[in-house]
């Protein structure tokens, strides 16, 4: 239950970290969030990388 309780706040981290550096990158947050749930730590570098959002 411990190894459980812990993963679960490294993907809770890893989704606000990834939504925070897109923020501030200017990209979608949205889809950086859901790329942390999904990849955990590994989304944070592409996050870094991320091309701001393109507006109309």
């Amino acid at each position: 239950m411990g190894l459980f309780i812990v993963m679960l706040g490294i993907n809770v981290l890893c989704i606000v970290i990834c939504h925070q550096i897109a923020k501030r990158r200017g990209a979608k947050t949205v889809f950086w969030g859901v790329m942390g749930a999904l990849f955990g730590p590994f989304a944070i570098p592409f996050a870094y990388f991320a091309k701001p959002e393109e507006k109309w």
